[in-house]
């Protein structure tokens, strides 16, 4: 973390001042890491009746087969009661189960436990959700993601014990509204900054700033802000190869030709569990062999949960028989190897982009008091809510439409 005192640093809560707790799923067979499986789940939940349906689908509070709640902004499920829905499910989608691990999802509505509408509302190509992490000696104290995160429930395991897992805190989306419009800072901030910096920073520039010098003081997630120029400069160079890294779009990234992992031994039907060899760099899967894995990959933690621990875990746990987490694949699928790969790549990347972090020493600070003074802090308290977003009608509960 960057070599900067966080007490007087303003916090993230003030600079992006609307924020969202993560969906809460409240039960685990809605997201998976393949869609085939998600089509399949939903084809037995339909085709069970009665107290089987209602045994597959796992009643909570908050939802049961005869919850009458509307559509998720922007995808098309049904909106009639699950105790007697029929036909196929809704596309799945993609979102963040975890830290750095992309699954899928069904987005129905009367599947999920507190879907935070909001958010949906304003999911598309151009958001950026910055993700509040779990404190931990030696991880990130924010993560980034195209996809919504979402709080992954503990699956079903028979006779053991659940291995932890990294939960997402709150989310705080870059734009308040779709298609990249009225970003989530705090009225002013832009003005001052440019004011001080000499230029006008994109909003993407001051989010990739925010990833680089992130911090955590006594109140909460900080973000040191700087008046020098080139310092901002290096910064925001920097945070931008982190968004890169943690949003996986664009061109994949490479490690050089000897350090690039690869298939070394092929991996059996299906891994029981992954072990490290640190001497030889190596992650052994049952027979097979994955090299080279840096132990800066293989220890990289969030929350204090190791990320490819958790990863395996959801793939490779075996749930309880007889629930719809059970319907999975019987094979390990080979674009599940291409994501590990992957995954190795990127932990490898982020983990040797913590020394330049460490050296960005925060001079010339632009203080909570110096914002205050400006009047930027604190931010109007509509700001900490969401913007009424007029686009489209929703439908609601039995196919009525309400317009929001």
């Amino acid at each position: 973390m960057p070599s900067v005192t966080h007490d007087d640093a303003p916090l993230l809560a003030d600079l992006m001042p609307w924020s969202v707790a993560p969906p809460r799923l409240g039960r685990a067979w809605p997201a998976a890491p393949d869609p085939a499986s998600l089509k399949a789940r939903w084809d037995a939940l339909v085709k069970a009746e009665g107290p089987d349906r209602e045994a597959l689908f796992g009643a909570t509070r908050a939802r049961t087969l005869h919850s009458a709640v509307g559509q998720l902004p922007g995808q098309a499920s049904g909106t009639g009661r699950l105790a007697r829905a029929s036909g196929p499910c809704a596309e799945p989608v993609r979102i963040q189960t975890g830290p750095f691990d992309e699954q899928w999802l069904i987005p129905d509505h009367r599947l999920i436990d507190a879907a935070r509408p909001e958010l949906w509302r304003v999911a598309d190509e151009q958001q950026v959700f910055a993700v509040e992490q779990p404190p931990s000696p030696d991880g990130p104290v924010l993560l980034v993601a195209s996809v919504l995160p979402v709080v992954p429930p503990q699956p079903k395991l028979p006779g053991t014990k659940a291995a932890p897992v990294a939960r997402p805190g709150r989310v705080h989306p870059l734009y308040r509204r779709p298609g990249g419009l009225e970003p989530n800072l705090a009225p002013g901030l832009s003005d001052l900054l440019a004011g001080r910096l000499g230029h006008s920073p994109a909003p993407l520039d001051v989010l990739a700033w925010t990833v680089a010098v992130a911090g955590r003081g006594p109140r909460g997630v900080t973000v040191p802000l700087t008046a020098d120029p080139e310092l901002w400069a290096r910064g925001t160079e920097l945070g931008h190869r982190m968004l890169w890294l943690m949003r996986r779009d664009g061109e994949r990234p490479k490690l050089p030709g000897g350090r690039r992992p690869y298939v070394r031994a092929p991996l059996p039907p299906f891994p029981v569990e992954p072990r490290y060899d640190r001497e030889e760099e190596t992650l052994r899967l049952d027979e097979g062999r994955i090299s080279p894995v840096p132990p800066a990959a293989w220890d990289f933690e969030v929350g204090g949960v190791r990320v490819l621990d958790q990863w395996f875990g959801s793939r490779i746990t075996r749930p309880e028989p007889g629930t719809l987490e059970a319907v999975r694949p019987t094979t390990w699928p080979q674009s599940w190897t291409t994501e590990l790969l992957e995954l190795v790549t990127i932990l490898t990347l982020l983990s040797e982009l913590r020394a330049q972090q460490r050296e960005l020493t925060i001079e010339s600070p632009i203080t909570a008091a110096d914002l205050r003074k400006a009047e930027v802090l604190p931010p109007p308290p509509t700001t900490r809510h969401p913007a009424s977003v007029l686009t489209h009608e929703e439908e609601g509960p039995e196919g009525q439409f309400t317009l929001l």
